[in-house]
């Protein structure tokens, strides 16, 4: 089965996020089908802030060392493209293919001072479809998945944006439609049935269950840098709670003889 055919499934795809060979190891062992980069858990292990201060090599590297070392498709986290103009993004996004990757994302905000805002709907719309005729030219597929960031973002007119966002993103060319921090199942809904793209929804609090995020159209559920702050917090816990004890019993008490 394809990348592409896996958002057509009778049940979503379970996307794990990952940012090293160690998570992305894991992520294959415990069965899932596909992975994708998360862009703000490797700023974070890398000491940037997520916003694409990260340079491009050194994502481009990282992701070759994934590749390398599993089998799974994979999927990485371009932001909002690393690059002013399309033929930038598409040279990078063709580099990328050629390590094995199979899909991008692109998100309609950038991260610019400090602050992360909104760009013009119509003229990121135009910017998708430059690099979608780009990587056809090159006869580089890759499944692209246009985030929109109203709900990150808090915008007040939030959900009537972002349909009338996904309805120009899939005229575009888009393959999929990303809706960050959507959690009610009634904005959910309405957005799988206004866009025609596969819905792609992030683990957030308070998120319904898989299998009613199924039922209500989704097609693909990622996880952001969710996973990876967690494991942080659970080795902050850690460490501390050694120093305070003293000895390194707690290390081995979850082994088999």
């Amino acid at each position: 089965m394809s990348f592409s055919q896996m958002h057509y499934q009778n049940t979503p795809l379970v996307l794990a996020n990952v940012w090293d060979v160690t998570s992305a190891q894991a992520a294959q062992t415990a069965g899932y089908q596909a992975l994708g980069t998360s862009s703000a858990a490797i700023a974070d292990m890398l000491g940037y802030k997520d916003g694409e201060e990260i340079p491009f090599s050194v994502l481009q590297a990282l992701v070759g060392r994934i590749r390398e070392c599993v089998n799974l498709p994979l999927s990485v986290d371009m932001e909002a493209g690393y690059g002013a103009d399309t033929e930038t993004v598409v040279r990078q996004a063709i580099q990328l293919a050629a390590l094995g990757v199979v899909g991008i994302n692109l998100e309609d905000s950038k991260v610019e001072q400090g602050a992360r805002r909104l760009l013009d709907a119509k003229q990121f719309a135009a910017r998708l479809s430059s690099i979608k005729s780009g990587l056809d030219a090159a006869k580089t597929p890759l499944f692209i998945n246009a985030r929109t960031d109203g709900f990150l973002l808090g915008e007040p007119d939030a959900l009537n944006q972002t349909l009338a966002r996904g309805r120009l993103y899939q005229q575009a060319g888009a393959d999929g439609f990303f809706v960050p921090c959507a959690t009610l199942p009634e904005d959910i809904q309405a957005i799988a049935s206004a866009v025609d793209l596969p819905l792609n929804i992030m683990c957030m609090p308070g998120l319904p269950d898989f299998n009613q995020l199924a039922a209500l159209g989704v097609k693909r559920i990622s996880m952001g840098n969710f996973v990876h702050a967690a494991l942080n917090r659970k080795l902050q816990q850690l460490l501390l709670s050694l120093r305070q004890q003293g000895a390194f019993d707690e290390i081995f008490t979850d082994e088999n003889p």
